[in-house]
């Protein structure tokens, strides 16, 4: 079975229509989706058109019709599409979903009318339809995700863009609604900002799987040197970035063994991302860093935290859930200068080196290195992130409020200069002074996701319409005030 990441999402589609409007339309909009399906490479679900009248959704009967088409389909299906080519038939799309209950995002189309074809017979009124049909939505309970646009064609490159971002909050909503979260060792004694509820977790539909570190140890140290899946790791770690010519053979053989042990696990526990107590027991107990191997597997779309941050682990998933890309765990770490809206987002060395955007750096821990010996911290991935957007995610459980929460928003990578080492951020976010003042009003951690590119859309929609979680998405709140807004303190 694949991973829910890799999965091509099927979605349904539906065309709604009224007896009395010209059926022409509708069957061009089933020929228009098709291709836009095609394009997009989704998976399409819908009875053929001989089925019903202009293959349209028009009556009681019709939307039983499908259904129970739906319902038979409902594990396959990731999302519904409604498509509006005329007023439609706002009871018969309603019961249709009330009937599947299939408990998917939808997204609710309608089409144009043209100015110069609004006679009797060519008119289409979807523009006044759709807000009947959503009127039905709101009356039935159902959440639904709208066009960008009140009304599109079909066959557009605007609805184009809006059916793929469909796609990815169909994706992100399965995702965070079947996830496995791995969580190997205990959390660092140190961070007690890394705790969470795992209730509330399980509450959203997010299982978490745990073992003790000193069993990936075990199976790590069991691993032998001639094995021939050492062998291919070995040859992967080569190739992942620069290694140093000082870096002892034996280390890289080691930190190798740990990757093979974490990956072994990580597959035989169906995870679908993961958190790592990084610090200080991996290396004072067998004589590596982590870093690498949550790099490596980061680059495959297995994001995985430092520090035992379950959390962290959850908004990085998120993140590749709904960009396909990389995602990093970081620190708000660094203030840059007196500059605003500038600061430093840094980690050890965990980044994936497509989300540094350049051949990385592969050596020791610096920080804990000067401390527990060179010779037992190698495994660090090294780089100063390329310029570029990026969104960044944060996911927390409230156990005071009893729920989940988060916050979301874009900014930024700059080519500003930053002479620390290990991996290295510096970061634009608009406003950021009243982010920070959200932070740590609100009890969220330093840890915060981010990936490459613009995503916050999705991830908002996924999250607060389906999810219906409490989430700040930064660009969107109004400029800081001081007032208490949206079950937040601003």
């Amino acid at each position: 079975m694949p991973r829910i990441i890799d999965k091509t999402m099927t979605l349904g589609v539906a065309i709604g229509g009224r007896a009395f409007f010209n059926g022409a339309p509708a069957l061009t909009s089933r020929e228009e989706i098709v291709a836009q399906f095609t394009a997009l490479g989704l998976k399409l679900l819908i009875l053929p058109a001989e089925a019903t009248k202009d293959g349209a959704v028009q009556s009681r009967e019709d939307a039983q019709l499908y259904a129970n088409f739906f319902r038979a389909h409902r594990d396959e299906i990731d999302g519904l599409v409604v498509l509006l080519p005329n007023f439609g038939d706002e009871i018969a799309i309603a019961e249709l979903v009330n009937m599947a209950r299939l408990d998917v995002p939808i997204l609710l189309q309608a089409s144009n009318d043209e100015i110069d074809k609004v006679d009797v017979r060519s008119r289409r009124d979807a523009f006044c339809g759709k807000i009947s049909v959503s009127n039905n939505f709101y009356q039935y309970g159902v959440p639904f995700t709208d066009t960008s646009l009140h009304t599109c064609d079909v066959g557009s490159d605007l609805f184009r863009g809006d059916l793929d971002r469909f796609a990815r909050v169909c994706r992100t909503v399965r995702g965070l609604r079947n996830g496995r979260i791995g969580a190997i060792g205990a959390r660092t004694g140190a961070f007690q900002t890394m705790r969470y509820s795992e209730k509330l977790l399980q509450a959203t539909g997010l299982t978490v799987v745990t073992v003790d570190l000193s069993e990936i140890i075990g199976t790590a140290k069991g691993i032998s040197d001639d094995d021939p899946a050492l062998k291919r790791k070995l040859e992967e770690v080569m190739a992942y970035g620069t290694i140093p010519s000082h870096i002892d053979r034996g280390n890289i053989t080691k930190q190798a063994k740990w990757g093979l042990a974490v990956d072994g696990w990580i597959e035989a526990n169906g995870c679908d991302a993961s958190s790592i107590q990084c610090w200080s027991s991996l290396q004072e107990n067998f004589g590596c860093a982590t870093c690498l191997t949550m790099s490596m597997m980061g680059e495959k779309l297995m994001p995985s935290a430092c520090e035992v941050d379950v959390m962290g682990a959850v908004s990085m998933y998120a993140l590749a859930l709904a960009s396909g890309a990389p995602p990093a765990i970081l620190d708000w770490n660094n203030n840059y200068g007196d500059a605003a809206d500038l600061c430093v987002c840094t980690h050890c060395g965990n980044f994936p080196k497509s989300f540094i955007g350049a051949e990385p750096e592969i050596s020791n821990l610096d920080v804990l290195g000067t401390v527990l010996g060179q010779d037992r911290c190698f495994g660090a991935v090294k780089g100063k992130v390329k310029a570029g957007p990026m969104t960044f995610f944060r996911f927390s459980s409230d156990d005071r409020a009893g729920t989940l929460k988060a916050y979301v928003g874009e900014g930024d990578f700059t080519d500003d200069p930053f002479a620390m080492d290990g991996g290295i951020a510096v970061t634009r976010v608009g406003r950021l002074r009243d982010l920070l003042g959200f932070i740590v009003r609100n009890g969220f951690e330093h840890h915060v996701a981010m990936v490459r590119g613009n995503h916050a859309g999705i991830v908002h929609e996924a999250v607060t319409r389906y999810l219906d979680l409490p989430i700040y998405h930064h660009e969107a709140n109004p400029a800081y005030t001081g007032v208490p807004a949206q079950g937040f303190r601003l």
